[in-house]
């Protein structure tokens, strides 16, 4: 295509953003099938046939033309740039291929606020997301997340919206991250008013990306329809706290339905807030706690999590067979060293050798011709004999 054509194309659909909401697959197959421009022009012709653009009733096709018919491409990539912005289409450089996944429901463009490449930002993203109304352990668990991703070289995606997502976002920054808020409205719209900082942050710091032209504002089903951009761009989708109803859910089905990585964060179990995550790990969801585990699943190979244990106990370090005549002491109270053999299944000289290895590292200590634990030997109650 040349300049001329890749210019009213970019014109072509900006306008379209006005015209085909988020998501919408039949609006995705007409622009398939027709292009953008003769989209747009089969759109504002006013003698136009209906059955041009085959799937739309009389009604939903005149609510298109009116729509069509008040755009004002231009002004919109000139308030778009007054604020630092730019639009996005299929073919761009900075475009992610992995949004074309999404086939006809694919965004017609994006709208990006800040200085980076969202490209490049997109191939190494994860997304966090999790409920509004989140609890403190929800918002706690977001930040930590939204931090370690950021301190292991991740960009952490979410919504910028209130509870979680605002924590993720707010965790990574204080990290110095890399943080990319989609949202369900323009980019240079601040919604929730109380984010108006935080939004400010992002936009400078981070980036901030919308299928929404200037000025629009969010509805419900635009935040819904907005999850599945949140999944699509990164390479795994997190679910921090969610009830059974929930958008963030709908975040992780679209992770699932793409081949993305699916994680959740464990809550309590008679939280109701938990139930959706608990619903999710009960399928296909995997279970993480931290950063690390989010980064074995998404990230290349070798980048392992460690391995979780306990605190380790000097007994950990025995060699089995002093462990065996360790574990046959009784918790009060002294046994000879033949019966103390008869228990670990060894002989009595054999029993007497570790009981002196124990001694000298000061596991036990002899009485006469008996033997006792001393009182710094550390014993798992659950091994113990005798009067424990």
């Amino acid at each position: 295509m040349n300049a001329v054509g890749a210019g009213a194309e970019r014109l072509a659909r900006a306008a379209l953003t006005r015209v085909i909401e988020p998501g919408d697959e039949r609006g995705g197959r007409w622009l398939r099938t027709y292009g953008a421009v003769d989209l747009l022009r089969r759109l504002t012709d006013p003698r136009g046939p209906e059955d041009d653009l085959p799937g739309a009733s009389p009604a939903r096709l005149d609510s298109h033309r009116r729509r069509a018919a008040l755009a004002d491409p231009e002004q919109d990539l000139a308030t778009a740039a007054a604020t630092g912005a730019r639009f996005l289409v299929p073919g761009d450089e900075e475009w992610p291929r992995q949004l074309d996944d999404l086939g006809d429901a694919r965004p017609v463009g994006l709208w990006v606020r800040g200085h980076s490449d969202l490209r490049i930002w997109a191939l190494r993203s994860v997304a966090v997301v999790g409920a509004r109304a989140c609890t403190p352990y929800g918002a706690h668990m977001g930040a930590v997340l939204g931090s370690g991703l950021a301190e292991k070289g991740w960009v952490v995606v979410s919504g910028a919206a209130a509870g979680v997502d605002g924590a993720v976002h707010r965790g990574t920054l204080a990290a110095g991250g890399a943080t990319i808020a989609v949202l369900a409205c323009g980019v240079d719209v601040v919604y929730p008013r109380g984010h108006a900082e935080l939004i400010g942050r992002i936009a400078e710091q981070g980036l901030l990306v919308g299928e929404l032209p200037p000025g629009d504002h969010p509805t419900p089903s635009r935040f819904i329809l907005r999850n599945r951009v949140i999944a699509a761009l990164t390479r795994g989708t997190v679910v921090v706290e969610a009830e059974y109803r929930s958008g963030s859910l709908v975040t992780a089905r679209a992770a699932q339905k793409l081949g993305r990585f699916t994680m959740g964060v464990p809550g309590p179990a008679t939280s109701g807030l938990s139930a959706g995550v608990h619903e999710l790990l009960r399928g296909e969801g995997v279970l993480v706690t931290d950063a690390a585990e989010v980064v074995e699943l998404v990230g290349d190979m070798g980048e392992l999590a460690p391995a979780r244990r306990g605190p380790v106990l000097p007994r950990d370090l025995l060699a089995p067979d002093a462990a065996r005549v360790l574990e046959a002491l009784p918790s009060r109270g002294t046994a000879a060293a033949r019966d103390l053999a008869r228990e670990a299944g060894t002989s009595t000289d054999e029993a007497l050798g570790r009981l002196y290895e124990l001694h000298s590292l000061g596991f036990v200590e002899r009485v006469g011709d008996a033997w006792k634990l001393t009182a710094g030997a550390l014993r798992p109650a659950s091994a113990r004999r005798g009067g424990a």
